[in-house]
């Protein structure tokens, strides 16, 4: 299982995992292969109660978690390299907090590179490009009532990663790998003082200042040490 797509439920807002779903996938031709019979999927218990926030998303009950095993039980594949999923920081960071090692993990962000696939898109959250991808189909409703468990996030997020392969011409998991990683790389800044200005068109003192904050997302260093680059 070298690449998988992964979803994770958590306990609440960035928690520990309750629920953890994987299943391997294969790119060629343009085309994705995710083989439904290795689907893994599985409850856990964690340290603290489920929040009632998080409960309303995916209806997890206390209940579902008796005995159930520990999220730190929980193993990726031996030869697992690419995690893939929407948002995927958030479920790689989910998984550390039962102690996954992640160092060597590459993630592909699908929500990352459906804001590229389809930049005016109303929203880039699943249900609403699954809507989007199908126009509205009944399908994709009986689809969507489904969605929140980890299960069928997988699923979802792997038609929407059918159309992204496609729309890019992608030919293997290296190059979707790729695709992601320039996606990720922001082009304006999203916070502080410039919030909504270009990288580019930064002051070069504020550029310094963002790149000795040792907590700097590495997409956004990324794209501030290329600019730097560019103006040299």
């Amino acid at each position: 299982m070298q690449a998988i797509i992964l979803d994770t439920e958590t306990h609440t807002l960035n928690g520990q995992p309750i629920e953890i779903a994987y299943a391997p996938i294969q790119i060629a031709d343009h085309k994705i292969t995710l083989d439904k019979s290795q689907l893994f999927d599985q409850l856990y218990s964690v340290d603290e109660p489920i929040s009632y926030a998080a409960m309303a998303v995916h209806h997890i009950l206390e209940s579902d978690l008796i005995d159930q095993p520990h999220c730190t039980a929980f193993k990726l594949p031996e030869d697992t390299v690419y995690i893939i999923g929407h948002n995927i920081d958030y479920d790689i960071r989910a998984l550390e907090k039962c102690g996954v090692d992640s160092a060597n993990i590459k993630a592909i962000c699908t929500l990352a590179l459906a804001r590229l696939v389809w930049p005016n898109a109303e929203a880039h959250n699943i249900s609403a490009l699954i809507y989007m991808i199908s126009k509205g189909s009944e399908k994709a409703r009986e689809m969507i009532r489904k969605a929140h468990r980890a299960d069928m996030d997988i699923i979802l997020t792997a038609n929407i990663l059918m159309h992204i392969v496609h729309q890019l011409k992608i030919n293997s998991i290296e190059e979707l790998y790729a695709a992601s990683e320039d996606a990720r790389i922001p082009r304006s800044i999203n916070f502080g003082k410039h919030r909504g200005s270009a990288i580019a068109d930064l002051p070069p003192d504020y550029v310094q200042w963002l790149l000795r904050q040792d907590d700097l997302d590495p997409h956004l260093r990324k794209a501030l040490e290329n600019s730097t680059i560019a103006t040299h």
